[in-house]
C-alpha cells in the first residue's frame, strides 16, 4: 500500500520557482515569491523576473497550483559539467532543462541542447547549474545520460 501524497506547504514571502507547464514553456522554471496561500494547494505568486504585458514596470502575478511549485534548489557548485549531464540553463528570464552536448575548447562555454525545442545553443558557465529534481519533499541529482 502506497503512502497519502504529502503536499508541501509554502508560506508568506518565501522564495520558489513555478514550473510552468504551457506550450513553449515545457521544462522551464521560473523564479517568484508566494504572495499568498488561498486554499487547499492553490497560490499566488510574484514572478521575480517576468512582468505584466501591459506595464512592464509591475511584477507578473499568477494563481498556480502547488504541484507546479518547488523550493529554490539549492546551489551545488562544480568545476565544470559533462557531456550528457542533465543542467538547467538561464535564458529568457528563467531556467530551462537540457542536456550538456559539447564544450568550447579553451574557454568556458558549453552546448546546451533543448528536447522540447530541438536547440542547441551556446551558454557560458555562469549561466549553467546542475538539475535537480523536487521528489517527495527531497532534492534529487539527475544521473548523468548515456551517451
Amino acid at each position: 500500500m502506497r503512502p497519502p501524497k504529502t503536499r508541501m506547504e509554502f508560506v508568506r514571502g518565501q522564495n520558489v520557482e513555478v514550473s510552468v507547464k504551457q506550450d513553449g514553456f515545457m521544462g522551464s522554471y521560473f523564479e517568484a515569491k508566494v504572495v499568498s496561500h488561498l486554499q487547499n494547494g492553490i497560490y499566488v505568486v510574484e514572478y521575480k523576473t517576468l512582468v505584466e504585458e501591459h506595464d512592464h514596470s509591475q511584477p507578473l502575478t499568477e494563481t498556480v497550483y502547488s504541484k507546479e511549485l518547488r523550493p529554490l534548489p539549492p546551489l551545488i557548485s562544480v568545476p565544470r559539467f559533462s557531456t550528457n549531464q542533465k543542467v538547467d540553463a538561464f535564458d529568457n528570464d528563467g531556467w530551462w532543462v537540457g542536456v550538456i552536448t559539447r564544450k568550447i575548447g579553451g574557454s568556458d562555454g558549453y552546448y546546451v541542447y533543448f528536447e522540447t525545442t530541438h536547440q542547441e545553443i551556446l551558454y557560458p558557465f555562469s549561466r549553467i547549474r546542475v538539475h535537480q529534481d523536487w521528489v517527495r519533499g527531497k532534492w534529487v541529482l539527475s544521473k548523468k545520460l548515456k551517451g
